[in-house]
């Protein structure tokens, strides 16, 4: 009973020196040659879903596949036969959370006086993630150059084709010639809002308040059930502990909106069939590294549905401007969606196989700030939004 009474204490106690490790973005665990797990830090947390106290209730060799390989290296590197010891392995996660196993490097390192160990676990495809992301940004960047330069070189010699064609139709009598000018004028005008659409991102300044991303997520609910009223259900899964934070808020429901509306319009066929479903699902993700900067708290905003997926040709390229799944799309949306939520240090991710398509969106929570005394609301609202299609 006393050796009993002890443990929780002396485990407690145990864990103050380990803290720092919860500022790492990846797992770590403090492990006795046994394999009871002294310490798990935050990232450990986020990735199995369970508390710390849950992590520590067992032995952490029962929480991979193959177990017993992993005992064998803690036993070795406590033991003084290596000081370092390296493998990969596969991480259980309960509760059938997806995926059901995560492949992990892992890195077991011996701790100064103490048998204990100190067990590193890198997600396999984080380093993927990363490089993904690097790339994004990279594309993100040039897509913006390309876009201003084209603009330019667009739109001034646009303006010289409609005025010739106005001062045209002001020369010739025939109402046949007059068509023929008017169709000029018109495809001028459309080349230069879609010039404009393109523009918009970069043009319209940065607003930022505090924002609920449950106001945003119904703004968008509403506009989806008003578009869509029969066939097409939208559920909610809301994290409501999730906290506000700094950013724009109009740029932020334009970017789910456009979206959501993909979704809508990519389930055209279970919508007739009264089956079509869309799920938005929020959830508080700890210790995120977004780009080259780790964030202690992030957002994570899903939104799924469950149409035919995503065609595998342009997958890759979904967030190209004028890259379009649907006959007749512009392209437009996925682009801006991805610019707004780059704009709040975000990023967007995207999987698809017929039957599930989810859009994760991941966004550091930057704490509000209370108004200046007196100011204005820092919102003007439009009252109507816009959706491009994919």
């Amino acid at each position: 009973m006393a050796v009993t009474s002890r443990a929780p204490r002396a485990a407690e106690s145990a864990v103050s020196p380990y803290l720092a490790f919860d500022h790492l973005a990846t797992m770590v665990a403090v492990v006795s040659p046994g394999g009871r797990c002294v310490f798990a830090n935050a990232a450990f947390e986020h990735v199995l879903g369970l508390s710390r106290r849950s992590v520590q209730r067992g032995s952490l060799f029962d929480w991979f596949v193959d177990g017993g390989l992993v005992r064998e290296t803690v036993s070795a590197v406590s033991r003084n036969q290596f000081s370092t010891s390296r493998l990969d392995a596969q991480l259980r996660r309960p509760g059938g959370l997806p995926p059901d196993v995560v492949p992990v490097h892992v890195i077991v390192n011996q701790m100064d006086a103490s048998l204990d160990v100190v067990i590193e676990l890198v997600e396999i495809q984080q380093q993927t993630r990363m490089d993904r992301e690097e790339r994004a940004l990279g594309q993100a960047q040039a897509t913006k150059e390309l876009i201003r330069n084209l603009a330019h070189e667009i739109k001034n010699p646009l303006g010289g084709i409609r005025g010739a064609a106005q001062l045209l139709e002001m020369e010739v009598d025939s109402k046949a010639l007059t068509e023929y000018t008017r169709v000029i004028i018109g495809e001028a005008d459309r080349l230069q809002a879609l010039v404009d659409r393109l523009l918009a991102p970069h043009r319209r300044p940065h607003v930022v308040g505090d924002v609920n991303i449950h106001e945003v997520c119904e703004r968008v609910r509403s506009l989806i059930m008003a578009e869509f009223p029969r066939g097409l259900e939208v559920e909610r899964d809301y994290d409501i502990s999730i906290p506000d934070f700094r950013g724009d808020r109009e740029q932020l429901i334009q970017a789910v909106l456009n979206i959501a509306h993909n979704a809508a319009q990519a389930l055209s066929e279970r919508i007739a069939g009264g089956d079509a479903r869309i799920t938005l699902r929020t959830r508080v993700a700890r210790q995120v590294t977004l780009g080259k900067q780790r964030h202690r708290l992030a957002l994570e905003l899903h939104i799924e549905d469950n149409g035919p997926g995503i065609p595998e040709d342009i997958r890759d390229r979904i967030f190209y401007p004028l890259v379009s799944g649907r006959d007749g799309g512009s392209g437009l949306g996925l682009t801006l969606a991805q610019t707004f939520v780059q704009q709040h240090q975000g990023m967007i991710e995207c999987e698809s196989e017929p039957g599930r398509t989810i859009f994760k969106i991941v966004m550091p929570l930057h704490s509000p700030q209370p108004p200046a005394a007196g100011a204005a609301d820092a919102h003007v609202w439009a009252g109507h939004e816009t959706h491009l299609d994919r």
